[in-house]
């Protein structure tokens, strides 16, 4: 099969998922609210956050975390999905299409570990409230905002070379809505099959330990909170981790669907559902699963209102 020269400026196009609905208007509408959604949301999560001191506590301080990954993720794929759809220009670049697949994978996973780390906080406090300012201090705060970053960034750099020294076919479609490696595998002319079994271990590794030490936190933290004698206390912890749980049951399903399912059990369709899934609605919706039940942040909300703008 003829391969096409990616370093003489060609590209590919993204097919994305707004050409192949029926109501691409609608959905075009819908995909642009939920994006102003997780701008406003996550912008303000982060301002909060940031400029109340009641809030500078680990707790908080990843949850700034969280909202900032949400906040590139989404800015990653979705304006230049809505800007594709509106000037009926879907074509990215090879190099354009590289630096998306790097960014995607940097803040995927590195959100993947810091909900394990937001787990293990949780479980510290719950679980263990006199030590929590020891086990907790600055310094293990910082380290477990950094490591996800540091993690990510290598494994997607690695990934994202890899991927892309392969020679691509006369097909130029990327039947999904931003650059990943799935996708864009199926246009290689080269046998990819190791990369992909690589991939899957990869992913697993990724996934998979993590996933099961927010289980095991939780499980602990239910133990305890079972135990609790104050209804307030048993109410406030539950609320907390409810709010956790949803975040990580949202993410990790999408991203197992994506990464650790084998692709003979899923359709191109499927994967663009999940994509708008985990990078858009997903996004949009943390800082408000977060907030709305937390009367801390809203407490310091209405703090910040009061000082800077009214």
């Amino acid at each position: 099969m003829e391969h096409w020269n990616s370093t003489l400026g060609s590209g590919f196009i993204l097919l994305g998922i707004l050409n192949n609905s029926g109501f691409p208007g609608l959905l075009c509408v819908t995909i642009s609210v939920l994006y102003m959604l997780a701008l406003t949301s996550n912008g303000l999560l982060l301002l909060v956050i940031t400029m109340d001191a009641w809030l500078h506590v680990p707790m908080y301080l990843l949850l700034r975390q969280l909202s900032l990954m949400d906040l590139l993720f989404t800015s990653v794929v979705t304006p230049k999905a809505i800007v594709d759809f509106l000037l009926s220009e879907n074509t990215i670049s090879f190099g354009g299409c590289a630096f998306q697949m790097f960014l995607a994978l940097t803040v995927g996973g590195a959100e993947d570990l810091l909900l394990a780390f937001m787990a293990y906080d949780r479980y510290v406090a719950i679980c263990h409230p006199l030590n929590y300012m020891v086990l907790m201090r600055p310094r293990v705060c910082w380290l477990m905002m950094a490591t996800p970053w540091v993690l990510a960034s290598l494994n997607a750099l690695c990934h994202t070379l890899y991927t892309m020294h392969f020679p691509f076919c006369m097909s130029r479609k990327i039947n999904h809505l931003l650059c990943e490696i799935p996708p864009l595998l199926k246009l290689a002319c080269e046998d990819a099959s190791r990369y992909e079994l690589m991939l899957y271990v990869t992913g697993v590794t990724f996934l998979i330990p993590p996933l099961v030490a927010i289980l095991a936190s939780y499980t602990l933290i239910l133990l305890t909170v079972l135990h609790m004698p104050s209804n307030e206390g048993r109410q406030k912890a539950l609320v907390t981790c409810s709010s956790h749980l949803t975040v990580v049951g949202m993410f990790y399903g999408a991203a197992t669907f994506m990464y650790v399912l084998p692709s003979s059990l899923h359709s191109p369709k499927q994967d663009n559902i999940i994509s708008v899934f985990y990078t858009i609605v997903t996004p949009a919706l943390n800082p408000l699963i977060y907030s709305l039940r937390n009367k801390e942040v809203m407490g310091a909300l209405r703090r910040v209102l009061q000082k800077y703008m009214l």
